[in-house]
């Protein structure tokens, strides 16, 4: 059997490529950055030849880097920035329009209409999701209703709609497969989670026809191979699943109960609930984990929008750092925050409050407050929304932690992962492989070829670089916990509080 599995690790600011070994060893990594459109504000997109390009680029970039030749990859995992929607013409390959990002918000309007009409709990109940414009479905909408001909083509069955996922493996299969996954149909707004099928009700309330879509497979089989002449030999692709959840399995949080967060931009706090899906009383969406061996796991899911963001703000915006490291070491040179909470609510806050009216602000500075005291309450600001989203999980789920497993960038700050163990009372558990999304795309892929054997060889497989244990007492997490509540309920509201003046 060939030695390797090739991860395709497509997101929103890169394309990226990672060779793994048998071990989950990272050998090789190959990145490109590609060009962010913002055509107004508030919309953001990219060019969907531009991501194919430099995806290719950096698939044989990895493998020239340790002169790996195709016929060494025994299959190729892909995972993908979620939510971006493409729509293509199935003749010709070319996108009708660049591809909105799942960070553009277009059709807030439109979703605003949705509630108005009474459809919120139609889509809860049978999406898992909330309405709003990060997810496909009212993006794709935008696409028929304002692209000339769009719907008139897509009613004769010219059109395709994909996320980044099935446009990468049409690409990679030269038109021969129009896929996705469960996890990337399940961020749509038009897949029911229950019943695992496009929803005909949804569909028509957002007036998507059928024949645009994708067939939904599992997370890890082989659904075909890459065309002829692409990479000198054909190749099985046979993982794919959305980048969070890529991440879950990549970290072997494999059982109900298990956790992880992503600390990026902002974080994502991942928590796999089991074989049945449970709804969110607290604003978390609810989600697909993965679809493999035809079974079917789910998850809670909340986003923390700005978190290492809020370090480059202090970069960028206030000029206390002159790089995103140097925020460490000057948070550790007070001995706490000096009584400085800061809430970097800056477009608004995520889960569990979906407040876009909320604004930023720090609170509780003194004449004694120094530059410090700030740089220590923003990395504090991170773990605490990412605590208030965990909070919100043990409500729903009723499913207690017994650690957190982190990775992303801001993990590697060891200041701010023991603060968060602190804050949860629980071990926080940074990995050896810590590009967890790609490895999770190679172990789904590696998973259908027999690559490895089964999800126990990769509990197995992962290991441990860091814990971090909780060190402070139970009436100390209390207090903190309840100052930086204080300080989000003074930026909540925001609307209303214009409105009354």
């Amino acid at each position: 059997m060939p030695q390797y599995i090739l991860a395709l690790d497509q997101g929103t600011t890169s394309s990226r490529a990672i060779v793994f070994n048998h071990q989950g060893e990272q050998l090789s990594i190959a990145q490109k950055e590609f060009t962010q459109i913002f055509p107004q504000p508030g919309w953001v997109e990219h060019d969907p030849d531009e991501i194919w390009s430099s995806q290719i680029s950096v698939a044989n970039e990895a493998l020239a880097r340790i002169n790996l030749r195709t016929r060494d990859i025994a299959a190729i995992g892909i995972t993908n920035q979620r939510e971006t929607t493409i729509v293509w013409d199935r003749v010709t390959g070319k996108p009708i329009h660049n591809a909105i990002v799942w960070q553009d918000r277009r059709t807030a309007a439109y979703c605003d209409q949705l509630k108005a009409l009474g459809h919120e709990s139609l889509f809860q109940d049978k999406t898992g999701l909330i309405i709003d414009p990060y997810f496909s479905g009212t993006k794709l909408k935008w696409l028929l209703d304002q692209m000339p001909e769009a719907r008139e083509k897509a009613d004769r069955g010219e059109l395709a709609f994909g996320t980044v996922d099935s446009w990468l493996i049409w690409k990679l299969t030269d038109g021969e497969l129009h896929i996705t996954d469960a996890t990337n149909a399940s961020r749509t707004l038009l897949f029911n989670i229950h019943t695992q099928e496009w929803d005909e009700e949804l569909l028509n309330v957002l007036n998507v026809p059928r024949s645009v879509l994708p067939e939904v497979r599992s997370s890890s089989e082989v659904y075909g191979y890459t065309a002829e002449g692409l990479f000198g030999t054909q190749i099985p692709i046979a993982g794919i699943a959305g980048d969070q959840q890529a991440a879950s399995f990549g970290q072997a949080s494999l059982q109900p109960g298990m956790a992880k967060n992503t600390y990026g931009t902002g974080c994502f706090i991942v928590l796999n609930t089991g074989n049945k899906p449970t709804p969110s009383h607290h604003k978390l969406l609810t989600t697909i984990a993965w679809r493999l061996n035809n079974r079917t796991d789910y998850a809670l899911e909340g986003s923390v929008f700005i978190a290492g963001a809020a370090v480059q703000w202090l970069r960028d915006g206030l000029g206390v750092i002159r790089y995103s490291h140097e925020v460490e070491p000057l948070a550790r040179s007070v001995p706490d925050n000096g009584g400085v909470y800061f809430v970097p609510a800056f477009v608004g806050l995520g889960a569990p409050y979906w407040d876009s009216y909320a604004r930023g602000a720090i609170v509780g500075l003194t004449r004694g407050s120094t530059s410090a005291h700030i740089a220590r309450a923003a990395l504090e600001s991170i773990a605490h929304q990412s605590a208030d989203v965990i909070d919100a999980m043990h409500q729903d789920a009723n499913l207690q932690l017994s650690e957190l497993r982190v990775d992303g960038g801001a993990s590697s700050n060891d200041l701010l992962m023991q603060f968060q163990a602190d804050l949860l009372g629980v071990p926080v558990v940074r990995p050896k492989v810590t590009e967890t999304t790609a490895l999770g795309a190679a172990y789904l892929a590696g998973l259908a070829i027999g690559y490895w054997q089964s999800e126990a060889e990769i509990v197995q497989l992962w290991q441990a670089d860091q814990r971090f244990e909780p060190t402070i007492t139970t009436e100390q997490r209390n207090e903190w916990r309840s100052a930086w509540q204080q300080a989000v309920a003074q930026v909540r509201h925001q609307e209303e509080q214009r409105i009354e003046n």
